[in-house]
């Protein structure tokens, strides 16, 4: 299994996830601003891979910084977090994992310099390691709610390159199968990164668990003609009310869902839940260059001086939404009661 990201002696070592399938090329991110870059131009992507991401940001901004004291090495930490927090604005997982390293780096400001750095660094290898644990406690969750046999229709890229390891919504189809169950899965091919086309199917070969790669305007036939019959999708930020922000194109899936009365099912780990958020308007939705949209490994698809709008993230509202699957269980409408008493729980098991 390829690592997407890694504590190395000469920085961070990220998967350059823009250059598969074809080419298996990592760089290693020297500073908390190459890290920076390599969130911002999507080396990196996935929310938990992110919020692991931004962790070792803060960590090498701890490491390699040259303050003899507290104040000055919070300042300097503080800075990288300012970087790191905007490389991606919707996914609520890299905020999360910033502000743990911050209450991290608080509850160390007793030590010595030097032992505080190592602790930091200690702490983001620690969130590493609860990301797997995290995914792999989803996957264990979600499987129960496919069916064997069932056609699993999934949207751009949740599986082990999204996260620190095994993955989310694709983590379900992975324990699902694991456990037992055949299950085809159809896959979105997620334009314009193509995220389903490069990276799921990847996934899934390895795996060996049969698949199709579909035109993301397929979706809707596929339904109508009755072949699928569950729909798994991830996350990158959920309202207290259980409106989700995920890759765009997670809307329209939803909708075609629930006409066709086909369960949609979302997993997340808690961390991508925003209780300070009540609805879906109130996330903010990040838009990348229209290049991206314009172009496709460098060449251009349309002609020049042509507009194009590129929204990475769209909110489906908790109404289309049959359930939401965390490491710490499964929710069901109404949300915010559900949503609210599992943040709680995550957050008094890191205090």
């Amino acid at each position: 299994m390829l690592k997407t990201i890694e504590w190395a002696k000469g920085g961070v070592r990220v998967l350059d996830q823009t250059q598969l399938p074809f080419k298996v090329s990592y760089v290693t991110c020297k500073d908390y601003k190459q890290t920076a870059e390599a969130i911002r131009k999507m080396k990196i992507r996935g929310a938990p891979a992110i919020g692991v991401a931004a962790a070792f940001g803060m960590a090498q901004a701890a490491s390699k910084s040259k303050a003899g004291k507290y104040e000055q090495l919070s300042k300097e930490v503080d800075k990288a977090a300012a970087l790191l927090r905007s490389t991606r604005p919707t996914a609520v997982n890299l905020a999360w994992g910033l502000q743990r390293m911050r209450r991290a780096l608080e509850s160390y400001r007793d030590r010595r310099i030097p032992k505080l750095k190592e602790l930091m660094v200690e702490e983001a290898l620690r969130i590493q390691k609860e990301d797997i644990q995290v995914n792999e406690s989803i996957g264990s969750l979600g499987a129960e709610l496919l069916r064997d046999g069932d056609r699993v229709l999934t949207h751009c890229n949740t599986g082990a390159l999204a996260t620190a390891g095994h993955g989310t919504a694709l983590g379900v189809v992975k324990s699902a199968v694991k456990s037992g169950k055949k299950l085809k899965v159809w896959v979105d091919e997620t334009r314009p990164y193509l995220q389903g086309a490069r990276l799921t199917t990847v996934e899934l070969k390895e795996a060996r668990i049969p698949h199709t790669l579909i035109t993301d305007s397929t979706a809707a036939a596929l339904m109508a003609r009755r072949e699928v019959d569950v729909v798994v999708v991830g996350a990158d930020r959920i309202t207290a009310l259980g409106d989700v922000a995920n890759k765009i194109g997670t809307y329209g899936l939803a909708v075609l869902a629930f006409e066709h009365r086909i369960p949609f099912y979302v997993a997340a780990p808690v961390s991508t839940i925003d209780l300070q958020l009540e609805k879906g308007e109130d996330i903010p939705i990040e838009e990348r260059p229209a290049d991206e949209v314009l172009n496709i490994q460098g060449r251009p698809i349309a002609p020049k001086g042509t507009k194009a709008l590129h929204w990475a993230f769209d909110v489906t509202p908790h109404r289309f939404i049959s359930a939401i699957v965390t490491e710490l269980g499964v929710v069901r409408a109404p949300y915010r009661e559900g949503l609210r008493d599992l943040a709680e729980k995550r957050s008094n098991s890191f205090l």
